[in-house]
């Protein structure tokens, strides 16, 4: 691939996202799909002084390891992936799939023990990125298997993922700048308030945040970004909700979710297809029916849903809930193996309240804050 804006998505990875520095040990991860990408990250990596080290892996190892593992093989949990987990300055993981449907069959259960497994360093990345000592960025190299979930050409959809990561403008790193300043003026506004209320069709859910961090996004961990996000009070989360677009897990869709919570547990959980895989992980652990992170997407280069949560709890005028783990850096205190992002679209009839007062309707802030 000779397109120069993956060469410009891969200055910016490492110059604005991660902030590269010499000496510093760099984790580059990625599908066999995306190797393009992984030459240009390794030679900016080089140039900045640092210490590259690539994990590039085939297709179809995650399909093998899920179908033949045994059950003592998927509880086991490599030393080696725990050391560079522990080792790492800066990790960048890059998504390519070859073939999106591959997990399709596989038996829920086992993708939920597996996620056990791993949770140990799940939860210490991202209590390193807290405390500042790991800079992460999570990305993607377009493929046709992505392109056909997006219902678009390949070309089009290199277009998209360029477009929502501000590739296209003279100076990407600049305007990433520029946005980031809106993306903080958000969140500062959202620390200064207690409750939120959000009104649509099929929804009228409260969530407490106070005591709680507002994080702006602005390109450093997820790559295109375009959020703010906080972890909601584990017990303050009353009332339904239901999701506009399919929830997508391992590439897995759930379709039409609807959940009530009362107490900050989800008590009630339906969907019109994949009810089996949304019970799963419902009950993979205590943590699995509490809100770890509600959020507000900002992105105004991202209009178009993709079945790619990358790219779509980034749409402008949504929001987006995760089941499951918080973040330690937003105030959340809960933990879980499961992560699993559910996005609603507020662009229709629409309000959020805040502390009593509308300041959001039809996906947009009411108070100057849209970019």
């Amino acid at each position: 691939m000779s397109d120069e804006r993956l060469g410009r998505l891969a200055d910016v990875l490492v110059d604005y996202s991660t902030s590269v520095r010499e000496g510093d040990r760099v984790l580059i991860e990625a599908p066999e799909l995306a190797t393009p990408l992984v030459l240009e990250l390794y030679r900016r990596a080089l140039a900045a002084g640092a210490f590259p080290t690539t994990r590039v892996s085939p297709a179809g190892l995650s399909e093998i390891f899920y179908r033949e593992a045994s059950d003592e093989q998927l509880d086991w949990l490599s030393p080696i992936r725990v050391a560079e987990m522990e080792d790492a300055d800066v990790r960048i993981a890059i998504e390519g799939p070859t073939n999106t449907r591959g997990l399709t069959s596989v038996d829920p259960a086992r993708v939920a023990r597996y996620s056990r497994t791993t949770e140990p360093v799940a939860n210490r990345s991202l209590e390193r990125a807290a405390a500042g000592e790991l800079r992460w960025a999570l990305s993607a190299f377009p493929t046709d298997a992505s392109a056909q979930d997006a219902a678009m050409s390949l070309r089009e959809y290199e277009d998209f993922v360029y477009r929502a990561c501000f590739l296209d403008d003279g100076d990407p790193i600049e305007r990433w700048q520029r946005f980031g300043e809106h993306v903080e003026a958000v969140a500062a506004f959202l620390d200064q308030k207690s409750e939120l209320r959000v009104v649509a069709e099929d929804t009228d859910l409260t969530l407490g945040v106070a005591g709680r961090t507002w994080i702006p996004c602005r390109g450093h961990e997820n790559f295109p970004d375009g959020e703010v996000f906080t972890g909601p009070v584990e017990t303050s989360v009353e009332g339904t909700i239901r999701f506009t677009f399919p929830a997508v897990f391992n590439r897995r869709a759930v379709d039409d979710v609807m959940l009530r919570f009362a107490g900050g547990e989800v008590v009630e959980a339906t969907a019109s297809r994949g009810q089996e895989l949304l019970e799963q992980m419902l009950g993979m652990d205590e943590g699995a029916r509490r809100l770890g992170e509600f959020a507000f997407g900002l992105n105004p280069a991202i209009s178009t849903f993709t079945r790619n949560i990358l790219f779509d709890e980034k749409i402008g005028g949504t929001i987006h809930m995760a089941l499951g783990t918080g973040y330690p850096e937003s105030g959340s205190l809960n933990r879980s193996a499961l992560h699993w992002d559910m996005i609603c679209d507020l662009r229709g009839s629409s309000e959020v309240y805040a502390d009593g007062e509308l300041v959001y309707r039809d996906g947009a802030f009411l108070n100057g804050l849209t970019s």
